[in-house]
């Protein structure tokens, strides 16, 4: 077990207590559907276009039966409009056919929809469902290796690597705050060590 990862958990706590789900939504069905649609974009920029969705399809049976070109409209500010808008209406089509129109809670039940990988469930099973779930994201990936948590660049090597130095932590929450950290301060192609309260801790850490 890497001896600074407890110290980091705590002063991330410390740092980020109200550090949640970046991507509006109000049950399980929008977070998946505002989960899928962030692929390749912004969670501030699917929060634009989910109000909207939602309202025009509030429901997994709305969505199956929705005019793809009129999904195409709403999400078109995300580009790849045609590519997202079959993936919605594939969707909703696959929650009401094999899941009577509810989120599923088991992971490889979740990726078993259209558009829903491992990260994605992660996601939904961790904030929609309050389980513990390790959701490697660009920045979680970035500081776990920063960290000396890990050395590997695969999502799933990293989730195993932070499952067994954090083996007892709230990693759903734990994720959030690694992602704020990760926004605010650690950003990728220079992190802000100077103005860093885990500077003390990290192994990478340029001061």
């Amino acid at each position: 077990m890497h001896t600074n990862a407890p110290a980091v958990a705590n002063e991330l706590a410390h740092l980020y207590p109200d550090a949640h789900c970046a991507l509006v939504h109000r049950n399980a069905y929008e977070l998946l559907v505002a989960t899928v649609l962030s692929a390749q974009t912004t969670d501030a920029r699917v929060n634009t276009v989910t109000p909207q969705l939602f309202d025009h399809y509030p429901t997994p049976t709305d969505l199956a039966n929705a005019d793809p070109d009129a999904v195409a409209r709403i999400v078109r500010p995300l580009g790849f409009q045609n590519r997202r808008s079959s993936q919605l209406v594939r969707l909703g089509a696959a929650l009401e056919d094999n899941f009577h129109g509810e989120v599923p809670r088991e992971r490889k039940q979740l990726e078993s929809l259209p558009g829903v990988g491992r990260k994605t469930a992660h996601v939904v099973m961790g904030n929609a469902f309050g389980m513990r779930a390790i959701t490697v994201d660009t920045h979680v990936g970035r500081l776990a290796r920063r960290l000396g948590w890990s050395k590997h660049k695969a999502p799933l090597a990293v989730e195993k690597d932070i499952a067994r130095v954090l083996p007892d932590a709230d990693w759903t929450v734990l994720c959030h705050r690694l992602i704020e950290h990760g926004r605010r301060v650690c950003h990728s192609r220079q992190p802000d060590c100077g103005h860093c309260e885990l500077a003390q801790l990290c192994p990478s850490a340029a001061i």
